[in-house]
């Protein structure tokens, strides 16, 4: 009988070193052993004279990665989080890693590209995404908020556009996940292949990857700016929610409908945690405070409840707590980003 294929597939292909995630039946989400093993190939490649460049991709046409592997999590939150709380910090430092590797960091964030597989790919030298490209940071829909280092990339984006996107979960398409700094090139899913090949024979991966690429679809949000900035400026949630009702555009509408419709706490907390990425001076002071809002999360209600409702049993009716945006307390959000013993990634 043949042995399964490994979920993290790591191979030298000319002068690059080529990580494929594979588990493709599960959009390349991701587990705890595959982010051990991206973790000791890049630690290996790091001293690997033979490497000149990393290139990460992931199996099928469907996506690079999905995010984190959110029905273990729910299994294991139920039963304490340690296991996730394990995940987490790991995770996180890959992330910081890969924001500063020492070698050249290619990403094809080919198809669905969210939560985790942001962290993997989004603070990478050289981030590539095509015409299948969906990217989104959609933790508060699931009761979780923006993480991997994605709070930073939201609160760098142009405008109020991050905040916009980390409170609705909405996702990008090419074009906005280059406008919000979450993409350098927009290179067609058909001439990958040569791409590849392209990296392979060596050269600079940033001049190679600019060869290849096109002009981007244009960017969707581009044209929303105004009532984007001029809602999402507000203080709270409450008065955000409330400008966008009130502003007249069917669009903002939809906006206010689906911050509505996600985790009250959870998008409190995101925006305090937004702000606050804004003035942090690293990516790794942002992880750290993203360590301590997840471990957080994981001691909570809606984390566990979002999972249930939109994974496990996939009705789409969280029962949130407190239910409401006006029964989260600024108590409750500040016990989010409190220090925590034993919960301290460390990094910054």
């Amino acid at each position: 009988m043949s042995a399964e294929p490994a979920e993290v597939q790591a191979f030298l292909e000319g002068a690059v070193g080529r990580i494929v995630l594979n588990r493709p039946r599960a959009l390349n989400s991701l587990t705890h052993s595959m982010i051990t093993a991206l973790r000791t190939t890049l630690d290996d490649w790091t001293a690997d004279d033979r490497v000149r460049a990393v290139v990460l991709t992931g199996t099928g046409e469907r996506g690079l990665c999905a995010g984190a592997d959110i029905r273990a999590m729910h299994d294991d939150a139920k039963a304490g989080g340690a296991g996730t709380r394990a995940f987490f910090r790991d995770e996180y430092r890959l992330n910081a890693l890969i924001a500063r590797y020492p070698k050249p960091y290619v990403a094809v964030m080919d198809g669905i590209t969210m939560g985790g597989g942001v962290g993997l790919s989004a603070h990478g030298a050289v981030r590539i995404v095509t015409e299948r490209s969906t990217v989104a940071m959609p933790e508060t829909r699931i009761g979780l908020v923006p993480d991997v280092g994605g709070s930073r990339l939201l609160a760098r984006a142009p405008g109020e556009l991050g905040t916009h996107l980390g409170l609705t979960s909405a996702a990008m398409g090419p074009g906005d996940a280059l406008l919000c700094g979450f993409a350098d090139h927009y290179v067609p899913s058909g001439r990958l292949p040569e791409l590849l090949d392209a990296l392979a024979r060596g050269g600079d991966p940033a001049a190679t990857v600019a060869a290849h690429a096109e002009p981007a679809p244009p960017a969707a949000l581009a044209a929303h700016r105004g009532w984007i900035d001029a809602c999402y400026a507000a203080d709270t949630v409450e008065e955000i929610v409330e400008r966008l009702l009130d502003s007249g555009v069917p669009e903002a509408k939809e906006a206010a409908e689906l911050v509505l419709g996600n985790s009250p706490t959870a998008v409190k907390v995101a925006l305090t945690a937004l702000r606050r990425a804004r003035t942090l001076p690293s990516l790794e002071a942002v992880l750290d405070q993203e360590y301590r809002i997840s471990c957080a999360a994981l001691d909570g209600h809606d984390l566990v409840e979002g999972i249930r409702a939109q994974v496990i049993d996939k009705d789409r009716d969280p029962h949130w707590s407190p239910a409401a945006l006006a029964g989260v307390t600024a108590a409750d959000v500040d016990r989010f980003l409190a220090p925590r013993a034993g919960d301290e990634l460390g990094l910054a």
